[in-house]
């Protein structure tokens, strides 16, 4: 049966991520993360307020209101990142993502770059880059593989 139109696991998983970002509550962007090893899903995760909070959505966003760049003064955002989301649900869940690949529609902050290299993902592929450029440049450092995903066909992914 040559000649399907099969994606690679790269698109497959990146089209996750970008279904996984339309559950995120930020008013900036919509990201969204998908932690798999051995290729299955161990966890996911989209950027919004921690659980039981009120959404930016609802209440408004200071970064917003500041007119704050974007890449800066993330303390001031109520928001976890897609990043550190999907790595908590794994310590929430007791699932080990050690040695595992993180797709993300966007390039990790520093702050989601630190706990990615001490969670022990060993790979990253993300589709567009984001403000923070240091992120990238600490996960090479650490001989963590980054890759910026250009796939086959990249029109299913919005």
């Amino acid at each position: 049966m040559k000649g399907r139109n099969r994606p690679s696991f790269d698109e497959y998983f990146m089209e996750i991520a970008h279904v996984v970002a339309k559950r995120s509550t930020c008013l900036r962007r919509k990201v969204g993360a998908v932690i798999v090893k051995d290729k299955h899903i161990l966890t996911t995760g989209y950027n919004g307020a921690p659980s039981g909070m009120p959404h930016c959505l609802d209440i408004g966003c200071l970064r917003e209101q500041f007119k704050v760049p974007s890449g800066e003064r993330q303390e001031l955002c109520r928001g976890l990142h897609a990043e550190q989301n999907a790595i908590i649900q794994a310590a929430v869940h007791g699932v080990s993502i050690k040695g595992s690949t993180l797709y993300t529609t966007h390039s990790p902050c520093i702050s989601c770059a630190k706990m990615i290299i001490n969670a022990g993902i060993k790979r990253v592929v993300y589709l567009d880059d984001y403000a923070d450029k240091h992120g990238i440049e600490l996960l090479k450092e650490a001989g963590i593989e980054v890759v910026k995903f250009e796939g086959n066909d990249n029109s299913s992914i919005q």
